[in-house]
């Protein structure tokens, strides 16, 4: 009675999941950065004036930035929003630093090297590679096993120390849930997003 009664549970399940599978396909992921304290010492390091220059999607594959298998097989993707991924980042830091006194101005390139910072109009610039920006779920019964790995290398040239300081961020993280779904991604990467930019502009070097 026992076995039935588990067999009709994983049964049910079992259709429930396929129908909720059925309509796979492509979502996009709102990825803001939402600062969880103010920095109040940032204008002192970088001045008040920052050009930002195109930040730089280095991964392989540029088109998505997530994807989840289902137990049943079934594959949905995930795209940033706004899109591409490296336009969402940059235009994510905006707000943000206007709110703590800083004017951006966009640049049309910067070749990262501190020579050229003597040449700024403002008082320092801004560049990020983005060389990892993924999250992979792979279904199972009852759960779901997701991956998150984003890796950075910030570059802020600073006019008056006449330097280019670099950091390399590398946030890796693995979570079993009951169900993965685009409200959790998006979340996840937000998080991840304000750790990277929290600790960054509270002590940019």
């Amino acid at each position: 009675m026992k076995s039935f009664r588990w067999l009709a549970i994983l049964f049910l399940l079992g259709i429930f999941t396929f129908t909720s599978d059925a309509g796979a396909a492509t979502y996009t992921l709102n990825l803001r950065y939402k600062p969880a304290k103010g920095f109040p010492l940032l204008k002192e390091k970088i001045g008040t004036n920052l050009c930002l220059a195109p930040f730089k999607d280095e991964r392989k594959e540029t088109l998505y930035i997530g994807y989840h298998l289902s137990f049943f097989g079934s594959a949905n993707y995930f795209k940033s929003d706004p899109s591409p991924l490296e336009r969402a980042i940059q235009e994510s830091l905006l707000g943000p630093l206007f709110q703590n006194g800083i004017k951006t101005t966009p640049i049309s390139a910067w070749d990262g090297k501190p020579d050229s910072l003597k040449d700024l109009e403002t008082d320092s610039v801004l560049m990020i590679e983005i060389k990892q920006f993924w999250m992979e779920g792979t279904g199972a019964a009852f759960r779901t096993n997701a991956k998150t790995s984003i890796h950075m290398v910030i570059h802020l040239g600073v006019k008056k120390e006449g330097k280019v300081f670099s950091k390399n961020v590398e946030v890796n993280r693995e979570v079993t849930l009951a169900r993965l779904t685009p409200e959790t991604m998006e979340k996840t990467f937000n998080d991840i997003l304000r750790e990277i930019f929290d600790s960054f502009f509270s002590n940019p070097y």
